[in-house]
């Protein structure tokens, strides 16, 4: 009569019972967690899509450096970062109060030197709490480990600064493009692979931060953005003597925004408060101390400083009068007494010897010449010669020329972001094209512009693809046929070209683009992941051969020499005779005192003895000489 309840089906039943545990929860998974079923909005979804790809950028930053520690081992490069990490090394053992406070008797015999006022405490600040905070998280590392690895730590993080710097530029695009431009840059690279040690390995970020906070600060007018800057440009005193380059841009930039009648409340809160702020935090460093108000380097702030302060205080005169005769009468007095008085008080500081004079470095960027003139040791450094036109094909690439199409985008939309960036890429090119070490400096804002070119180019592109055809009607007619032939209607021509172009245009920045990254790979790779102190050849039938003879002689003098034995040596080795041989070295590569490097010179070139007695008045108990004379080497003593 009625319908007979359900049974399971004997057949589907062990059909189900057969079916592996896996499909189950694979089915499970497809039907919970598809990317279908997080329903993300647009925007979620373009948001989700940077993160990807900055996490993508983040990481390729990072590893790409490491090529000679899998190559050779974890070790520190070059010589100024072997100084650098005996300072941390000392600075972990002893703690910052005998570190700030370190007279260092095993350097510059028998003078000396004072560490804590000598240099730049940035770097080893910032491994040392790094190397604290990962032994609080019971993470068992050396202090070299954390060395070796701080440079592409903080290149990492340069690709973030970049990006938001872009962003606040251009927008999201030009920024992700400017991180991963950034991230494999050579000119960037070539000072912040792993082992590479020294105060441009944090400086460039720190540099790059301290610009966009302050770019930042002018966009909204906020106050917190500007003490941020402030303190950004506290972190990049202490990090590296470049920052001069930081303290004379932005005033420069000021002076710039008021000549072109750019000034604002915005631009006024954020300059005060960050020269203000960040010149009293900066003196807080003893190496650099009252410079700010006392060295010509820094006079340019100042002199702005107080320009700033003058139109603030014509601005509000300008809204209490409402004659405007008298406004200008007004006008060329204040203007008039303000020169006098800054020309006047200039001209005293300088003659009273207030104002110190500029540096030998500060005016051989100005006037190429002039260290070959009147400092020679300056123009003797391999690092301080003009850069050559190849030298910035190897670093830039195809960057060399898409920088003058960014500058082009840049002037066709004129903001006051996209005109400190524009002033940022000029200077910093100059100044790579007097000095070759300055390319690092150039790099950020190489990249940053060429990103705006790239991205300005590929969003035109696609938005010619996504461009429906126009449909032009040729007129209207009683007729039949001329009204079907109106209804067709014509293609619109006023396209320089059509879809087919653009999707070729696409295809070649994309080529262009991977062959940039292919270049960026292998100058890494085979151009400056080589420590100076391995030096590899190849042998008769292509095997790599590695000279260790730099350690093997350092190690030497540890284990065979006195622990208070006296080494001369030319002042290029002496940081790295202090840290791996543990040895008091006459003169090493701080060069603070030319008469000392002038005796050890004059030592080395004379009759034996000569040199003789002067190694006695030193109480020279071993000489350390470079000879590369059977392998080729050609950056022996000999040649120096």
């Amino acid at each position: 009569m009625g319908e007979k309840p359900n049974q399971a089906n004997p057949n589907s039943a062990s059909a189900i019972a057969a079916a592996p545990a896996g499909s189950k929860s694979s089915d499970l998974l497809s039907r919970h967690f598809s990317i279908r079923s997080l329903k993300l909005k647009t925007k979620e979804q373009e948001l989700l899509l940077r993160v990807t790809v900055l996490c993508l950028v983040y990481v390729l930053a990072f590893i790409t450096r490491l090529f000679s520690v899998l190559r050779y081992e974890s070790m520190i490069h070059e010589f100024d970062p072997y100084f650098n990490y005996r300072t941390t090394l000392f600075l972990t053992e002893k703690g910052f109060y005998e570190f700030w406070n370190w007279f260092d008797s095993e350097s510059w015999y028998p003078l000396g030197r004072i560490i804590g006022g000598t240099l730049y405490p940035g770097l080893m600040v910032t491994a040392a709490l790094i190397y604290w905070t990962l032994k609080v998280l019971r993470f068992a590392v050396h202090i070299r480990e954390v060395c070796v690895l701080t440079a592409p730590f903080f290149a990492s993080n340069t690709t973030l600064v970049a990006y938001f710097f872009g962003k606040e530029i251009w927008d999201s695009g030009a920024g992700l493009v400017a991180a991963a431009l950034i991230a494999i840059c050579p000119g960037y690279i070539s000072r912040s692979v792993a082992g590479s040690y020294d105060n441009e390995g944090v400086a460039i970020f720190a540099l790059l931060f301290t610009f966009y906070l302050f770019v930042r600060a002018v966009n909204t007018g906020s106050l917190a953005w500007s003490l941020a800057s402030a303190f950004g440009y506290f972190y990049m005193v202490s990090a590296w003597g470049g920052y001069v380059f930081i303290i004379n841009l932005i005033p420069l930039y000021v002076l710039v925004l008021l000549i072109t009648g750019r000034y604002s409340m915005r631009l006024y809160v954020a300059y005060n408060c960050m020269y203000i702020l960040g010149m009293l935090l900066a003196m807080q460093i003893r190496f650099v101390g009252f410079q700010h108000v006392q060295s010509g380097e820094h006079m340019a702030a100042m002199g702005v400083f107080f320009l700033l302060q003058v139109f603030y205080f014509l601005d509000w005169v300008k809204h209490q009068l409402n004659d405007t005769k008298l406004f200008q009468a007004f006008l060329r007095i204040t203007v008039t007494s303000a020169v006098v008085v800054g020309t006047v008080a200039l001209g005293v500081g300088t003659a009273s010897g207030y104002i110190s004079p500029w540096t030998g470095r500060f005016y051989s960027l100005l006037d190429p010449t002039y260290a070959k003139d009147h400092i020679p040791i300056i123009a003797s450094v391999s690092e301080h010669q003009p850069t050559a036109w190849s030298s910035f094909m190897f670093d830039f690439q195809i960057l060399l020329f898409l920088f003058p199409a960014g500058l082009y985008f840049c002037f066709k939309r004129l903001t006051d972001a996209t005109i400190f960036i524009v002033m940022y890429g000029l200077t910093s090119m100059y100044f790579a094209g007097v000095m070759v070490r300055l390319i690092l400096v150039a790099t950020p804002a190489v990249c940053l512009i060429s990103a705006i070119a790239v991205s300005a180019t590929i969003k035109n592109l696609t938005q010619v693809l996504r461009a429906k055809p126009k449909i032009v009607h040729s007129g209207f007619s009683k007729g039949g046929s001329s009204a079907k032939t109106s209804s067709k209607g014509s293609l619109d021509q006023s396209q320089p070209f059509g879809k087919n172009g653009a999707i070729a245009l696409l295809f070649g920045a994309f080529y262009l683009l991977s062959k940039y990254a292919t270049h960026c790979t292998w100058v890494t790779s085979e151009a400056y992941s080589s420590p100076s102190i391995v030096l590899a050849a190849r042998g008769a039938h292509g095997n790599r051969v590695i000279f260790d003879d730099y350690r093997e002689a350092y190690f030497w003098l540890r284990q065979n020499t006195p622990p208070d034995a006296k080494v001369m040596s030319w002042w290029d080795y002496g940081y790295q005779i202090t840290a791996m041989g543990n040895r008091t070295v006459i003169v090493d590569n701080n060069t603070w005192n030319n008469t000392h490097i002038a005796t050890v010179g004059r030592a080395m070139s004379s009759y034996e003895d000569e040199a003789y007695e002067i190694m006695v008045s030193l109480d020279v108990g071993y000489v350390l000489v470079v000879f590369g004379g059977v392998t080729g080497y050609s950056s022996d003593d000999i040649n120096k």
